[in-house]
């Protein structure tokens, strides 16, 4: 009998590197927002192929900001509009959503990629006769990127933004192009389980400097300051403060023109995502491999469950697993964590399935049939770079040990 294993659904070792990096910024005397932060802003546009990106406190956050920058900005969406999304995710999207002060439509998903179906956006849209409809929040769950011409498409025809959530997706591929570079804007999340990793961190990406302008105001609570890098202690000083007129002792730190958040982050989790985006493609690679040995290792399962669709344009956050009979996820996960390999259910179907949302479960009653089956059937196990061959091979005899 195969050693007892300890299987988590991500994980992050701290090597050297990742001591340098963090030590650096404590040896520099500021942890706050300064030079690491900006320098991974500029790191991940790179890496994404956006003009920019904004560094936030977590993936919730850049939703939240970004949603909120939407409003102010010259596409001028309002509160009461309501934005089409998936059932079938992470309910942070939902939340900021519905905190934001728009109202989420939810279309339903592919049962394998679990992307959002093209021609239900449609429907939804061809019977939107007063046109409340303002945007299209699709997510990329697992790392499966949306079907982004049809949807961009769609937005063209409805005059809709396009607001990708790239929480899971970070290297993923969409015909040559990154996940996250395809709409208007995109959120992503760093948190530990993610494929690029720096504990709690997120970053709004996007080619619009007026979102950009926005977002650097609003998650700083709504202050004046919108320089991409502060001039304040630099020899010119705040252009701001030099061209001000008055007779007030005026600072744009402390004088807001908007209401805001604070959502900044720090100097150390940006350095310990910069150790991580150089080696993004690895990672990517790392994960693939480990997808495609467990599907081989799997394959005679497949009367019982679906495995996950392989691609190589995908950067897979987990390994997806859909019961075809949803009783049985109970049974399969509970054997899989006294066995030491971590599960974690597929989010369940928001509108029908979340308590949260219960309020729309009649609403949407029989209109989400993939979202709901997706939402009671699936789960996920780790397929991070960190697994090793004894590890895989363990998963392997485990599912088959628990999958009669």
């Amino acid at each position: 009998m195969a050693e007892k294993r300890r299987i988590f659904i991500g994980d992050f070792k701290i090597g050297e590197e990742e001591k340098a990096a963090v030590n650096a910024v404590l040896d520099s005397g500021r942890i706050s927002e300064g030079k690491r932060v900006r320098e991974f802003e500029q790191e991940w546009a790179r890496y994404i192929g956006t003009n920019y990106a904004v560094a936030v406190s977590s993936g919730t956050a850049a939703l939240i900001v970004g949603l909120e920058a939407l409003k102010n900005h010259t596409r001028q969406l309002r509160p009461g509009d309501k934005i089409i999304t998936s059932p079938v995710t992470y309910i942070a999207t939902s939340n900021a959503i519905v905190n934001t002060g728009f109202e989420p439509i939810y279309a339903d998903i592919d049962p394998r990629t679990f992307s959002l179906k093209p021609e239900g956006i449609e429907e939804i849209l061809e019977n939107d006769k007063n046109g409340e409809i303002r945007a299209i929040l699709p997510v990329h769950l697992m790392g499966y990127p949306n079907d982004m011409d049809k949807i961009n498409g769609l937005a063209k025809k409805y005059n809709l933004v396009v607001f990708e959530d790239s929480a899971q997706a970070h290297g993923s591929n969409y015909k040559g192009k990154k996940c996250g570079s395809l709409g208007d804007l995109a959120d992503f999340s760093f948190y530990i389980a993610h494929n690029i990793q720096a504990g709690e961190l997120g970053a709004i990406t996007t080619s619009d400097y007026e979102i950009v302008r926005l977002a650097k105001k609003i998650k700083a609570n709504g202050r004046m300051c919108d320089c991409p890098t502060c001039t304040r202690n630099t020899p010119k000083g705040c252009p701001k403060i030099n061209n001000y007129e008055g007779d007030d002792d005026f600072d744009p730190r402390f004088t807001h023109d908007m209401t805001g958040y604070n959502f900044k982050t720090m100097d150390i989790q940006a350095a310990l995502a910069l150790t991580q985006i150089q080696r993004a493609e690895d990672i990517k690679k790392k994960r693939l491999e480990n997808v495609k040995f467990l599907n081989e290792a799997l394959k005679e399962l497949q009367d019982k469950i679906h495995l996950p669709l392989y691609s190589d344009e995908v950067s897979y956050l987990g390994y997806p697993i859909i019961m075809k009979n949803a009783k049985a996820r109970k049974e399969i996960r509970r054997y899989l964590e006294t066995e030491g390999i971590e599960t974690r259910p597929l989010f369940g179907c928001i509108p029908t399935q979340q308590s949260a949302y219960s309020h729309l479960a009649k609403r949407y009653e029989g209109k989400l049939p993939n979202a709901e089956h997706v939402g009671s059937s699936g789960f996920y196990i780790g397929c991070h770079q960190y697994l090793e061959k004894q590890d895989l091979e363990y998963i392997a005899a485990k599912f088959k040990e628990g999958i009669k």
